[in-house]
């Protein structure tokens, strides 16, 4: 008997804090233990910003690298949505942007700590997510960082940061990861599933994006979506069962471009991404939205 799909609210992958798996990387992981290795004779840079695409294991390794300096994980500072707070200082983790207030607490808890000799890190996870105030929060405390302050800042779209925040950080440039790297984490966190080259293709290097694929079953929806699209029988009806699959999960929605990329159609893109941008902004029916731009690879086939 074939084993048993696992349904994807089954899946369960660990926080970054809780990871203690790092794929690929290693240049950097290096580069920061020679500088760390070396701070008596060399002084360690305060900033370190460790950059690339989402999903790659950026926050993984700030997490391994707090652990190496700190310690003990959980008692450094720690700035994210999940820790996000509004004005009257509430826990408010379910916001799409980091708050100033946010970043001020954080600021109150670290003035008031110890400065025994320990170091001291603070791990912002991500900048993109800072609002225009808790980014100019941020910078003011970059302009003078306090002795013994390491500031871990994740950050996904690098034109995205303030260029005088920028300016102010050793800049870590992350690679997606490769193809047999992507194959050993499904090994660690999928070891029932036969991940397919297909959806590691799919992934563009980013584990974070097949962990999202298996969580919501968005491998199987792009493979159904491939399979309408090549069916030569398909009609507007298969098109329209498709398209109301990926407009109930809106981070199923880039799949879209990953189907144009795989048939080649280059052309189709910018139209396209433009198209899947307005979705949210001005459709009430997402699906019609859908189904048009999946009619128009149709054509095109």
């Amino acid at each position: 008997m074939a084993p048993r799909k696992k349904k994807a609210c089954e899946y369960k992958f660990p926080h970054p804090m809780d990871n203690d798996v790092l794929v690929g990387h290693a240049d950097t992981w290096r580069t920061f233990m020679d500088a760390w290795n070396n701070r008596d004779s060399h002084p360690i840079h305060p900033v370190w910003m460790l950059t690339g695409p989402r999903g790659i294991g950026k926050s993984t390794l700030a997490y391994k690298i707090a652990r190496t300096v700190y310690g003990n994980v959980g008692d450094f500072f720690i700035v994210d949505l999940a820790r996000n707070l509004d004005k009257n200082g509430n826990l408010k983790p379910d916001g799409k942007v980091i708050s100033v207030y946010t970043v001020r607490a954080m600021i109150d808890k670290m003035q008031m700590s110890s400065m025994s000799g320990g170091w001291r890190v603070i791990l912002i996870d991500s900048v993109d997510e800072l609002n225009t105030a808790a980014s100019n929060a941020i910078l003011k405390l970059l302009e003078e960082p306090p002795a013994q302050t390491l500031f871990l800042l994740v950050v996904h779209q690098l034109s995205s940061v303030l260029p005088t925040v920028r300016s102010r950080a050793r800049v870590e440039k992350m690679r997606p990861l490769t193809i047999s790297q992507l194959r050993e984490l499904c090994v660690k966190f999928l070891p029932e599933e036969d991940v397919s080259t297909e959806t590691l293709k799919l992934a563009n290097g980013s584990f974070g994006k097949i962990a999202n694929l298996k969580t919501s079953g968005g491998d199987e929806v792009y493979d159904e979506l491939i399979q309408t699209l090549t069916n030569p029988r398909s009609n507007a009806g298969d098109m329209m069962v498709i398209a109301k699959k990926i407009a109930a999960a809106p981070e199923l929605h880039p799949i879209l471009l990953d189907a144009i990329a795989h048939f080649g159609l280059a052309d189709m893109y910018p139209a396209a991404t433009h198209a899947i941008a307005d979705i949210n902004r001005l459709y009430l029916e997402p699906e019609i939205a859908i189904f048009k731009i999946i009619n128009e690879v149709k054509k095109c086939l």
